[in-house]
């Protein structure tokens, strides 16, 4: 299942990198995608495991830029 997420106050192109590159690498997650450009993140992951892999892609943003919110 393809969703989209609009993301808040990410600052850091070079960040967004590292976060989708961690995103990508979470259990249940088929691609990820995030733009630093539109402020958005495209996940496609199996649709019953969407919540935990969105709090451990929260944990990983949090990590690298502390102020930025996944707006689910």
């Amino acid at each position: 299942m393809r969703k989209v997420f609009k993301l808040q106050d990410l600052e850091c192109a070079n960040c967004a990198a590292k976060m989708e590159d961690a995103i990508k690498k979470i259990d249940g997650v088929n691609t990820a995608s995030m733009s630093f450009m539109t402020q958005k993140l495209v996940i496609d992951a199996d649709p019953e495991k969407l919540d935990a892999i969105l709090d451990e892609a929260e944990k990983i943003c949090h990590k690298i830029e502390p102020d930025m919110v996944i707006l689910r």
